[in-house]
């Protein structure tokens, strides 16, 4: 029964996660939420694992929390219920390619969905700071405003931002930096 939820599941995200694996984020956060499968923690791990590793993000994810959900099989059918809309709606898309190209409604639809995108990934991207940057427990036990963010990573994630941005080096080494910075200083 698992495995059929997990398939529904990913089929709903791959569905409607317009925008790119990013998108998924969301999703991912309300299906741990409903079902228990994995925590928000589990998400900024997989963030990392599926940015660190070869292949569309959106698909890594789902392969990463489809096997902590149920092992291999749950896996790969997560994987697969989350590129099966996707290729349905391309091969629909392909055979009436013509038509859409010039509908207007086709654009409008682009339209509105460009600034859905960006919210949901804007949104994705605001609950993994939270998660990864921010100790709300710690500052609610406190009251201390300085406990309220976790401090090394967020020097880390400063550093890290400027020397992107100085640097150009491919995101994989800024990915492999930060993964033995956390295992030298224990994050």
């Amino acid at each position: 029964m698992t495995l059929l939820r997990l398939i529904w599941e990913f089929i709903k995200t791959g569905l409607f996660s317009v925008g790119g694996g990013l998108a998924t984020l969301p999703f991912l956060y309300e299906m741990s939420d409903r079902t228990g499968w994995f925590s928000h923690a589990d998400i900024a791990d997989m963030i990392a694992i599926s940015e660190s590793t070869p292949g569309a993000i959106g698909i890594n994810m789902s392969t990463y929390a489809g096997f902590r959900t149920a092992g291999v099989p749950g896996g790969i059918l997560a994987s697969l219920a989350l590129a099966f809309p996707s290729l349905v709606i391309i091969l629909i898309i392909a055979k009436f390619l013509e038509k859409f190209r010039s509908s207007k409604y086709v654009e409008g639809a682009f339209y509105g969905l460009r600034p859905a995108s960006i919210a949901m990934i804007t949104a994705a991207g605001l609950n993994v700071m939270r998660v990864s940057l921010v100790n709300l427990e710690a500052f609610e036990q406190s009251g201390n405003v300085g406990d309220l963010f976790i401090w090394k990573a967020l020097v880390l994630a400063a550093l890290i931002l400027v020397a992107q941005k100085k640097l150009k080096w491919h995101p994989v080494a800024f990915i492999a930096i930060a993964a033995v910075v956390g295992v030298v200083f224990q994050f």
